[in-house]
């Protein structure tokens, strides 16, 4: 479809460029096939869990992650596992973008993590908290959140601003929410932007065990994850990262870049009232829904489908759900979440689901929800399960809310 004009009459950005690590897949075709078929959770025992006797032994890892085939040895004795997964990502973006030569003051970074070089952090103290005079000289880079969009800058000679947001799960769609507006005020042309983290660690899933935020089926990984689901108990750990160009329409049309689509509308907000809840109305979610959909100039009726945050844990889902039946005045399209499929990759999972659903709106389907046997929010959402389904080629709304009360929402509009 082509987009309607924008209502402010503002500079517009458009995807040219995806790159993906993730559990199910290092190309988006990969991991859009497997939310589409949904038959289960990509996780599996983590050995390190298993011998330690964790209380949650199972994530969702990225499997045969080989950084050495994008990456030189110097730079991966300097980075770690996150970083390592950004960077193999935002290269396969690039490449897929087909950039031309810019202006590198007009090409900038924006990246979201939420919890960033934990692996490093844990190893190191494990390893050398008795002698820290015997600490690893690359320590301080490897365990910094922005290492990750300063390693992209520094790879490519991009000038322009290179932030790192950190808004727990919330953090990847923030970055494209702000790379868009960077676009919009004519700050920059083009931005490497998404998300991306790995924290499957001891200290961290024992901490979200703790907080019984994670789901204990050790038995049965692969019907863990299970958003909206009747008898969910928690999300599933994964890591990974997904990374998008974003660009001047006109530049992009100019050039004769594949688009993927239009990053057309964005909101954020804070429900301000608990560390780790969402507010069981879902008010101020709803009003961040809501914003990002006028701020595309579109109606409530005019999305197709929602990709919702879904994390299968029982508060989240249930005040997604009561934000989504609010913010539609009842009247909600079909919802859907990949997390029971990939599971939830913190930092990354806002970027790589705003890429998916930009996809499935193009291809007019839906992927079901993964592990869904009986829906507890049907009165108010329609979610889909079982199998794809067919809907019209409409913009779709993606739906990220993270600890501390941070939402984010973005629309995007299939096509050029």
């Amino acid at each position: 479809m082509t987009p309607p004009p924008d209502p402010a009459g503002r500079v517009r950005a458009v995807v040219t460029g995806i790159g993906v690590r993730t559990p199910v897949g290092n190309t988006l075709d990969e991991v859009v096939a497997a939310v589409m078929a949904a038959a289960g959770t990509a996780a599996a025992p983590v050995d390190v869990l298993v011998a330690q006797r964790a209380a949650v032994r199972f994530a969702c890892r990225v499997p045969e992650f080989d950084p050495e085939s994008t990456l030189s040895l110097r730079e991966l004795r300097q980075i770690d596992r996150p970083t390592a997964l950004a960077l193999c990502a935002a290269v396969d973006a690039v490449r897929d973008a087909e950039l031309p030569p810019l202006p590198p003051e007009r090409v900038g970074v924006h990246l979201g993590a939420g919890i960033g070089g934990l692996p490093t952090m844990e190893a190191t103290a494990l390893d050398h908290g008795a002698d820290p005079m015997g600490m690893p000289v690359h320590t301080v880079p490897r365990t910094m959140a922005n290492s990750a969009a300063a390693r992209i800058a520094m790879r490519y000679g991009f000038l322009g601003s290179c932030l790192t947001h950190t808004t727990a799960c919330a953090s990847g769609t923030n970055a494209v929410g702000e790379a868009l507006r960077r676009i919009r005020h004519g700050e920059l042309d083009a931005v490497v932007t998404g998300g991306f983290d790995s924290a499957i660690t001891t200290i961290m899933l024992s901490g979200f065990a703790r907080m019984r935020a994670l789901s204990l089926r050790n038995d049965d990984p692969g019907r863990a994850s299970r958003p909206f689901d009747a008898d969910r108990d928690g999300f599933v750990m994964g890591e990974g990262a997904a990374l998008l160009v974003l660009e001047r329409r006109e530049a992009a049309l100019a050039r004769g870049a594949r688009i993927y689509g239009e990053v057309a509308g964005y909101a954020t907000n804070s429900d301000a009232f608990h560390i780790a809840a969402p507010h069981p109305e879902g008010t101020a979610a709803a009003a961040c829904m809501a914003g990002a959909i006028a701020d595309a100039g579109l109606r409530p009726g005019d999305i197709g489908h929602v990709n919702a945050h879904g994390t299968a844990t029982r508060l989240n889902d249930a005040a997604e759900a009561t934000a989504v039946d609010r913010a539609f005045a009842g009247q909600a399209p079909p919802v859907t979440s990949i997390k029971g499929v990939t599971g939830h990759l913190i930092g990354g999972s806002g970027a790589l689901e705003a890429a998916v659903a930009l996809v499935c709106a193009g291809r007019r389907t839906v992927p079901p929800v993964a592990n869904l046997a009986r829906c507890t929010e049907a009165d108010r959402i329609d979610v889909v399960a079982g199998a794809p389904r067919r809907v019209a080629l409409a913009p779709v709304l993606s739906n990220s809310f993270g600890f501390g009360g941070q939402n984010a929402c973005l629309v995007l509009t299939p096509g050029t």
